[in-house]
């Protein structure tokens, strides 16, 4: 090769990482919130893909609907869409509609560093969901844990700001600044002084 010994082997180790890491894919949608690659799964029909649009509708950004193709390469998770889905969503009752095409291309991205999974499930009363934010979840994805939320699904609460939030509340933590643990804090402080 003419290229710079340092070079080649920067370019040969970056291609085998990328062609040779292991791949899974996995059912659900993949946004970009406020740069958090955000991961939203749940069962058929829950509502993964309309929180998905309503998530582009407010400037965010699609990476994949449907099928998520996750690859670990090196101690990180990057994923991207199918080549045949790029930049498409199937909202039910309107079908297979083109997010570049209707929303330009500032509300799509190709593949995105994953950081956070929120898994909405179906409202049940008899289940016992955290309420404080100090009980951490996580998932084992390939060689990677991922920090993960279960988002129960109700009539009238508002997924894609709940999506938005738990984005912007996982850059807090990232930046050592958890608001559960610090009221938890001042909680047992106040306790201790009565």
């Amino acid at each position: 090769t003419p290229l710079a010994s340092s070079t080649f082997i920067n370019r040969i180790n970056s291609f085998l990482d990328k062609h040779l890491s292991p791949e899974i894919s996995l059912h659900g949608v993949l946004m970009d919130v406020f740069g958090v690659g955000v991961i939203l799964t749940g069962s058929s029909g829950i509502g993964k893909s309309e929180c998905g649009l309503d998530l582009v509708l407010r400037g965010h950004r699609l990476v994949a609907d449907d099928m998520i193709i996750i690859s670990q390469q090196s101690h990180q998770l990057v994923a991207y869409g199918s080549p045949l889905t790029k930049h498409h969503m199937e909202v039910r009752g309107l079908g297979i509609i083109n997010v570049k095409d209707l929303f330009g291309a500032a509300s799509i991205c190709n593949m995105k560093q994953i950081s956070l999974m929120v898994d909405l499930v179906e409202w049940d009363p008899n289940a016992d969901y955290d309420r404080t934010g100090l009980a951490d979840e996580y998932i084992q994805l390939l060689d990677t844990e991922l920090p993960k939320i279960t988002l129960p699904i109700r009539p009238g609460r508002s997924v894609a700001s709940i999506v938005e939030v738990a984005a912007r509340n996982y850059i807090l933590k990232s930046q050592g600044h958890n608001s559960a643990k610090k009221f938890q804090s001042r909680v047992e402080n106040q306790l201790r002084d009565i």
